[in-house]
């Protein structure tokens, strides 16, 4: 059985309806993905059973983290807001590349709906990495920085 051309124009009439991104179908020895790009126009990919091995990029994923490892303890934003480096924009900078911190000292802050929340370092270390920018927008769980 084949997917039908009116089949997939309803699928992507549902991908675009519904604010997603992709859908992916698999029927039997049939699969069919429906990706829309950023441009906006919907990417149709359909292939015979051997699309389950459009998986195989997924293992890809954990390479990163053993980057992370390398770098020391993610300390991640416990919220979504403004990430700043310094309490007011000509102020010295909370911590650096390769400065010490203990557990308990600010090491920035983000800024959520006007409230200034001083994140603390969880752990004693060096900073290893500062991952955003000054008055970069952050996302609830995201890498600020490693701390070793």
């Amino acid at each position: 059985m084949k997917f039908e051309i009116d089949y997939i124009e309803k699928l992507a009439k549902v991908l675009s309806d519904n604010s997603l991104t992709e859908i992916s179908l698999e029927d039997g020895e049939q699969a069919i993905t429906i990706r829309k790009e950023l441009i906006g126009a919907p990417v149709v990919t359909a292939a015979a059973a051997s699309a389950p091995a459009a998986v195989a990029p997924q293992p890809a994923a954990p390479a990163p983290a053993k980057e992370d490892v390398k770098k020391g303890k993610p300390l991640t934003s416990p919220m979504v807001g403004t990430f700043y480096t310094a309490p007011s924009p000509d102020a010295k900078p909370f911590v650096e590349v390769g400065q010490t911190v203990k557990q308990g000292d600010v090491v920035c802050i983000v800024e959520a709906m006007k409230l200034m929340n001083e994140i603390e370092s969880e752990i004693s270390g060096t900073v290893t990495e500062i991952c955003v920018k000054n008055g970069q927008p952050v996302e609830f769980g995201q890498t600020l920085m490693y701390i070793e």
